[in-house]
């Protein structure tokens, strides 16, 4: 028996448009509860808040699927330009925009089997939501007051490029059920 998000990242590739809808929804409801629970401490230092455009954030849930599933998924959504993705990174990604701000990276290896997060979160997991993004305005800020406030380090020790010239750095965040959300601060020069 399929899972719900199972079920849901297979309607991604849908011809149905509402199914589509529906299903992108609901990928971004799970990530974004994830994440909110992850880190809903952060809000309180005015700061940090600040940097994440709080009250009203601008956030990502990004999706990790197979090679073959991308390719669908993308079919199916129209085609949507695919990012320019460091080398590095080993991965392929494109976004989907839906109503109410529903924004979906969809990510996939580049290489099957390769030695990236995407392929190894992919070997590990399956198919899901592999972090959740948010726009920051100045990610070294945010990195520095989540270390000092916070005792979160992040996954690099520096910001790194990341997709479409933006600058990015990652963070492991224990969510209150004793999971773990990998959360992306990503500060962007066009606006995304």
């Amino acid at each position: 028996m399929s899972s719900p998000l199972a079920q849901s990242i297979a309607d991604l590739s849908s011809a149905d448009r509402s199914k589509r809808l529906a299903a992108a929804g609901e990928i971004y409801r799970l990530g974004r509860a994830a994440a909110g629970s992850a880190i809903s401490n952060w809000w309180a230092e005015g700061e940090l808040s600040g940097l994440l455009l709080g009250p009203h954030p601008a956030i990502t849930v990004g999706l990790a699927v197979e090679r073959d599933t991308f390719g669908r998924i993308r079919i199916a959504n129209g085609t949507p330009r695919l990012a320019d993705v460091p080398a590095d990174q080993d991965a392929e990604e494109f976004e989907l925009r839906f109503a109410d701000d529903v924004f979906l990276d969809v990510l996939t290896t580049r290489e099957p089997g390769g030695s990236g997060a995407i392929a190894k979160y992919l070997a590990k997991f399956g198919e899901g939501v592999q972090q959740v993004e948010y726009r920051c305005t100045n990610v070294d800020r945010a990195t520095q007051i989540l270390k000092d406030k916070f005792g979160v380090v992040p996954v690099y020790p520096a910001t790194r490029p990341g997709a479409d010239g933006t600058r990015i750095n990652f963070f492991l965040v224990v969510s209150p059920d004793g999971g773990k959300v990998l959360i992306e601060l990503y500060e962007s020069q066009s606006g995304r």
